[in-house]
């Protein structure tokens, strides 16, 4: 069963709200869920109530009661490249999606979460498409995928058609393409987005980009740079080839965050894919 474990360390007698509720950053919803559970939540062993008070010394626990809702896959192999007791980070393939959905049951990154973590519910805390490989960060509970939310710095990195400046920022706002629910679009009413993107190799045909997003819109990158006229390699849905990749060429290489509790700051890194590297050797390309 998951459980996260606090040791009080308060100069004064504190409420288990007011302590909980403080830096250690347990979230209002998260305090009433545990409250409506039996041994919710049980300092020294025994349950206490959130208006009760706690002194410097005495351990909380909070059953965190977690039941895997994906059905388990040992089939699936997923590298890890970093893990502690509150959050994984896997490199997640090109073509594995992060959740199960309709065409997709038992072959996603939520199926071999459940195999390695049964009773574990599975809480990404950055989400990649089906075809965008590289680093997805995972909660192993509600309480670090609170701290987590939104604390993540993401580096990105995709080949793109034609040769790109240098450097440059797409400030151009996205909306949702008329009668579709999938399809992003640029438009005067749509929501502010900003891309910021550095050139870091190119050839006849390709610009390799490392991609920082200022803000997240669905489908960003992919939008942005088809609007400038360098669509991202393989996107055959906002304009690119697939004549020498059969997926979009972008992938999340760089994730730093700070670590739930310990404060410790953390970046994990993952290697270019072999189907993007091929787009940068002289084997590869169109004459």
């Amino acid at each position: 069963m998951a459980e996260l474990r606090f040791i009080v360390d308060t100069e004064e007698p504190v409420t288990v709200k007011t302590f909980l509720r403080g830096r250690n950053g347990v979230s209002a919803r998260l305090l009433a869920k545990l409250k409506h559970r039996e041994g919710g939540i049980t300092c020294n062993g025994s349950p206490i109530r959130s208006i009760d008070t706690v002194r410097a010394g005495d351990v909380l626990v909070l059953d965190m009661g977690e039941n895997a809702a994906a059905e388990p896959n040992p089939q699936l192999c997923v590298p890890i490249v970093y893990e502690n007791p509150s959050l994984v980070v896997f490199d997640k393939p090109a073509g594995m999606p992060v959740h199960e959905s309709h065409g997709h049951r038992g072959d996603t990154l939520a199926n071999y979460f459940a195999h390695l973590y049964p009773e574990r519910s599975f809480r990404p805390v950055n989400r990649l498409d089906k075809d965008t490989s590289g680093l997805c960060l995972v909660a192993k509970d509600a309480h670090a995928a609170n701290l987590l939310q939104g604390s993540c710095e993401k580096v990105y990195f995709a080949a793109v058609e034609g040769i790109t400046d240098d450097a440059g920022a797409i400030d151009a706002p996205i909306a949702r393409e008329q009668e579709s629910v999938i399809l992003r679009c640029v438009r005067e009413d749509g929501r502010p987005s900003v891309t910021h993107y550095r050139k870091i190799a190119e050839n006849r045909h390709f610009s390799l980009l490392e991609i920082r997003l200022e803000t997240g819109r669905t489908h960003q990158i992919r939008v942005h740079f088809a609007y400038i006229d360098h669509p991202l390699a393989g996107d055959d849905m906002y304009g690119g080839s697939v004549a020498d990749i059969s997926r979009q060429a972008l992938h999340c290489g760089k994730l730093t965050f700070t670590v739930p509790l310990t404060g410790e700051k953390v970046t994990a890194e993952a290697e270019l894919p072999e189907d993007i590297k091929r787009l940068f050797t002289d084997e590869v390309g169109r004459p």
